[in-house]
């Protein structure tokens, strides 16, 4: 499959959907792509079973406070200067490229090295979603280790990595990120392509475009799109799409601490006496409650849309005031397993609650706006 740039629009709306509100802004990276591909050309975007099995393919994408992206606007030379630098460190060609998440702007940063050297991406990603932290990616779940690395920053300083755990690369990756301006490009998790077919969440980048699709030819309201992206999971490898809340924000805080951004919204309803939503947001949006009832949990998605155009809002561009609507998704069943569920359920981020699956949780949930 041939992706051109009059197909990064939507692939930019549907991983923003995807992305949890996480995975850095999608607009900047969009405009960097949108530039790199009307020179290029189109890049080529397999499915994970073309790949040869000794393929050398690594994961790749920007790591940091997606806040900063906002502010230290991203270069579109960065990616293809990091992949030039993993090559020179590890003294070998790559093959490919893949996502280490199907996030807003990290949807894209592989699009724009895959056309600069030539090479094809692979449809598919390391969380079918956004997380903020390494060890999370379903390839350490599955055993690729995260080195060698290479991290690349805004002027062009290159760091190495060798680490012997994901957990201590997450730890110096983010370290390194805050002392390099807060967000960095890196090359890890070099795979072959019989590991990357063990573990990647398929088909991500076009389910994106199918998302993107959705919410252009049917914008509008949440009533307007819920049915089309129903009938669009229905078909997927996630879960059933539940409504959650609308209403507009009355509260929301976001700080930097270690390379993440932390906060919390507060969303009460427009027009009756329901108890106001609270996400919890680590980069993206990772419990949402109404009242003291947990409705959604991490690793399920949460998606804040625009009330009047079901546009997917960021975290770092959620304001006071906004009006919207909040969605939640089944994630897939590769999170629902064990291995998994020891570094990405609620407890893994400081919750003091169990993992409870979004389709057990819809008593708890708001009914969709105009049809009750």
């Amino acid at each position: 499959m041939k992706l051109g740039f009059e197909s990064l629009e939507d692939l930019s709306a549907g991983a923003v959907f995807l992305a949890t509100g996480g995975g850095g802004d999608p607009y900047t990276s969009y405009l960097a792509t949108l530039q790199v591909l009307k020179r290029t050309g189109p890049v080529e975007l397999i499915p994970v079973e073309d790949l040869d099995d000794d393929a050398f393919v690594p994961a790749i994408g920007g790591v940091g406070a997606p806040s900063v992206s906002l502010e230290m606007l991203p270069s579109v030379d960065d990616p293809i200067k990091a992949l030039q630098a993993f090559e020179e460190h590890v003294g070998r060609t790559v093959d490919a490229v893949v996502p280490f998440e199907i996030g807003g702007g990290n949807s894209m940063v592989p699009l724009i090295a895959a056309a600069e050297r030539g090479i094809p991406v692979v449809n598919g990603d390391g969380m079918g979603r956004a997380l903020p932290e390494a060890q999370m990616m379903t390839y350490p779940i599955a055993g690729v280790a995260p080195t060698p690395a290479v991290a690349l920053d805004y002027a062009g300083n290159r760091v190495t990595f060798s680490t012997d755990s994901t957990a201590v690369f997450e730890r110096h990756v983010r370290s390194v990120a805050a002392a390099m301006g807060g967000m960095i490009t890196t090359v890890e998790h070099p795979m072959t392509g019989r590991q990357l077919k063990s573990c990647i969440v398929p088909d991500t980048i076009s389910f994106s475009i199918e998302i993107g699709r959705i919410l252009r030819e049917f914008r509008g309201n949440a009533l307007r799109t819920f049915h089309p992206l129903r009938d669009a999971f229905a078909q997927s490898l996630y879960g059933d799409i539940f409504h959650l809340y609308t209403g507009k924000v009355v509260d929301h805080s976001s700080t930097v601490i270690g390379g993440y951004d932390i906060g919390e919204a507060v969303l009460e309803p427009f027009d009756n006496d329901t108890a106001p939503l609270k996400i919890n947001i680590k980069n993206e949006y990772l419990v949402a409650r109404i009242g003291e009832k947990v409705v959604a949990s991490v690793p399920d998605l949460i998606t804040v849309l625009d009330y009047e155009t079901s546009t997917p809002i960021n975290a770092e561009r959620l304001r006071y005031g906004q009006r919207v609507t909040v969605l939640g998704i089944g994630c897939p069943a590769f999170y629902r397993r064990d291995d998994a569920m020891a570094v990405v359920a609620p407890r893994c981020f400081g919750f003091d609650f169990d993992f409870v699956s979004i389709e057990d949780l819809t008593g708890h949930h708001q009914a969709l706006p105009g049809t009750g």
